[in-house]
């Protein structure tokens, strides 16, 4: 609220751009982890602290807010709708790469779903990792059908990932029965995709930097619910990498839909 009253009262100078910027970025870090608390209530788990998710969640609402205030004095792009649009090449190599990087994690994923081995651990001995770790019967359930759930909301990232960089993600394909050929609302897969990016990406980033140090000996890893570390390692490998890799590939394709989703400026034609 002071800082809307000072824009209100003051316009908007540099000075004061910069300072909502760099409060966004403190709400974005305030939001981090919100993800997390957003799927472990999908599947019909309880969080670990509803103040904390309460909290990320208005955080990440000011977040937008401050961002929006910061930008609240451009001059305005136009009205006119912008015909649907692929990403450019470097952008959809960037989804093919975040996409390829998810396939270990779901293939490890499915293994110990279909009740295999990996990393020394079996099928059985995670799902009784996860239910002694407190997860949900839904969780659970889908584990013992052979359907990872976490496999699965790779599978609705990838989805996302590629609605961002091609066309169909602009208007509703024919698939969609009712709703094809419409338009489809900007927010609608910004929304996941900035939530994603600002969680998947820093949590995938600074869990690889731990890894690395791990792996060159600095730091001790726990072994957690495996034989030994280095299998602890093995898994958490095939983890971040995913995260990471997919988390930017997500930032870049993000900033490419919004881009090429902006309302374009009406071309007048001068009478001769």
């Amino acid at each position: 609220m002071v800082v809307s009253a000072a824009v209100v009262q003051y316009g908007l100078p540099p000075a004061l751009r910069v300072l909502l910027w760099a409060a966004c970025g403190l709400a974005v870090i305030t939001a981090f982890s919100l993800l997390m608390d957003v799927i472990t209530l999908t599947f019909g788990q309880g969080v670990d602290s509803w103040a904390s998710a309460v909290n990320k969640a208005l955080a990440a609402v000011g977040a937008v807010l401050l961002a929006a205030t910061a930008r609240s004095d451009r001059r305005p792009g136009g009205t006119a709708v912008r015909e649907p649009s692929a990403a450019s090449r470097l952008v959809q190599r960037a989804a093919w790469t975040g996409t390829l990087a998810f396939v270990p994690y779901a293939a490890m994923k499915l293994v110990w779903a279909s009740g295999g081995t990996f990393a020394g651990t079996t099928g059985q001995e995670m799902l009784a990792a996860s239910e002694r770790n407190g997860a949900s019967g839904i969780f659970l359930a889908l584990e013992s059908w052979g359907l990872d759930p976490t496999a699965l909301l790779a599978a609705l990232g990838v989805f996302l990932l590629w609605g961002l960089v091609r066309p169909w993600g602009q208007v509703f394909p024919r698939w969609t029965l009712f709703l094809r050929g419409r338009r489809v609302p900007r927010w609608l897969p910004l929304a996941p995709a900035l939530l994603g990016a600002a969680t998947l990406a820093p949590y995938g980033v600074v869990g690889g930097g731990y890894l690395t140090l791990a792996t060159a000996g600095v730091v001790t890893i726990r072994r957690g619910d495996f034989d030994s570390s280095g299998d602890a390692l093995l898994v958490g490998w095939i983890g971040m990498v995913a995260f990471a890799v997919y988390g930017i590939a997500l930032t870049i394709g993000a900033y490419s839909y919004w881009l090429r989703t902006r309302p374009a400026c009406p071309v007048s034609v001068s009478p001769e």
